[in-house]
């Protein structure tokens, strides 16, 4: 028969096994998860906020839908879109930060949401992800896109994925011009759309992000 001391050492034991482990998971899970934000200047010398999306981001999301051109609109969703339907905000705001991502820029100065950027995990290529970016009309031009991009190679890195696909329409120059600043290329043409696929080298995007980045932590 076992020691009522042993018995109580075991239980002891197996207490001590289970709280290391809980907090390995909870150090896990905090470094995973991304930061609150961080206020970045544009080349224009405007400031905006960019941060992940939240649930209650539904609002701004659609509001910034509805300053979209027709053709900003057309040129995000390959074809006609006149609005957002309730569950697609909820989808594009209710997001997990590892096999979905999206990055808000806020107009520093004003508030209001005046780009996203984002990542979809494929599900049949864990390390491959589909992205997209958007920037309004009254601030495409001074770098948004690039920053945003930016910050989503870093989180995909972050989360494992390896290899960006986007696709383009074929007359979008600007979005086909900023995949190939980051290496991008073009791997196939189809019924007016183009797609692009970029390899990240993850070093190398933490290395430009202490490069590209005249940054502060947001408050």
């Amino acid at each position: 028969m076992i020691h009522h001391g042993i018995h109580a050492a075991l239980a002891r034991e197996r207490m001590n096994t289970f709280l290391a482990e809980a907090e390995a998971g909870r150090l896990a899970r905090q470094a995973r998860r991304p930061a609150r934000g961080r206020k970045v200047w544009l080349r224009d010398g405007s400031a905006v906020l960019i941060r992940p999306v939240r649930p209650a981001d539904a609002g701004l999301l659609a509001d910034g839908f509805a300053r979209l051109s027709g053709r900003s609109r057309r040129m995000r969703f390959l074809g006609p879109k006149e609005e957002l339907s309730a569950a697609e905000l909820r989808y594009f705001t209710r997001v997990d930060h590892h096999d979905h991502e999206a990055l808000g820029a806020l107009d520093h100065a004003r508030g209001g949401g005046v780009g996203i950027a984002r990542y979809i995990r494929d599900r049949d290529d864990p390390q491959a992800a589909e992205i997209a970016v958007t920037v309004i009309d009254d601030w495409q031009g001074c770098g948004l896109g690039t920053e945003l991009l930016a910050q989503l190679c870093d989180r995909a890195c972050q989360e494992g994925i390896r290899r960006f696909t986007a696709a383009v329409a074929a007359d979008n120059a600007a979005m086909a011009g900023l995949l190939r600043n980051f290496g991008g290329d073009l791997v196939r043409r189809e019924f007016g759309t183009l797609e692009y696929e970029i390899e990240l080298t993850c070093q190398v995007t933490r290395l430009l992000r202490t490069v590209w980045l005249v940054a502060v932590p947001a408050a």
